[in-house]
């Protein structure tokens, strides 16, 4: 069982006892060396390849993720992956890299947000939560990952990328996996601040779009998340099309 020190309290916290050891053939934060280090072939290991799109608007925010995990990148192992989870009652984060240590990412940073608000009443602040991730990232037993956080505060939208190291970016948008490249080319001019929830959609789902036709990692249709202050809703597709014809 892994523990970590509060960084909002300065008490110890006990990591999600269901989540599964992720030492193996790895070191800390997912450097090379750990326990057992070459016991695992990386063409074994389910990735998700991904393209993961966030954008922040007035209203709410919007993410978008392609549905394929592969293995070592060469074989689709998976056609139906929800890569985006709800961690937060307005907060959601995207799952990046391998399945095992994503999945336990947000089982733990889900505890961790459960937990602040039965201590405190309240939920966590997206951006008190952002920090919890980062700081998980950079010193928890997980492969490495470079998630989204999206959601919504009192303070408003916002949209953090988390990478392997713990850094937190915070921006109206962000991207990150295999596609990211062709996913900004698609957002990058047509971005605009003012931009509604709909055409945040829109959006991103032509961003995940885009990145599937040129990325091996990316396909398989797409998840999109809406986030307001008044919930998430998250719904797949096994196509682009599929999503776009929500609108």
């Amino acid at each position: 069982m892994s523990r970590f020190t509060d960084p909002l309290t300065g008490a110890d916290a006990v990591g999600d006892p269901t989540a599964p050891e992720l030492t193996d053939g790895f070191g800390e934060a997912g450097e090379p060396g750990g326990a057992n280090a070459g016991d695992r072939d990386e063409g074994t290991v389910n990735k998700t390849g991904t393209t993961t799109v966030g954008i922040a608007t007035d209203d709410g925010v919007v993410v978008a993720t392609d549905r394929r995990a592969s293995l070592g990148g060469r074989f689709v192992s998976n056609k139906s992956v929800q890569k985006v989870e709800q961690v937060h009652p307005t907060g959601v984060l995207t799952l990046v890299g391998s399945v095992g240590g994503a999945q336990s990412f947000i089982r733990t940073l889900r505890s961790e947000a459960d937990l602040y608000e039965v201590r405190k009443g309240e939920s966590i602040s997206i951006g008190a939560l952002a920090t919890l991730a980062g700081n998980f990232a950079r010193g928890g037993p997980f492969f490495a990952i470079n998630p989204i956080l999206a959601g919504v505060d009192e303070e408003g939208s916002h949209v953090y990328s988390i990478d392997p190291a713990g850094g937190v970016m915070a921006d109206d948008y962000t991207v990150t996996g295999s596609g990211m490249q062709l996913a900004y080319g698609t957002i990058e001019g047509e971005y605009d601040e003012a931009m509604s929830m709909a055409d945040a959609r829109d959006l991103a789902v032509r961003a995940v779009e885009a990145a599937s036709e040129r990325d091996t990692g990316s396909g398989n249709g797409v998840y999109v998340a809406e986030v307001t202050g008044d919930g998430v809703d998250i719904e797949g597709f096994d196509d682009t099309d599929a999503a776009l014809a929500e609108r």
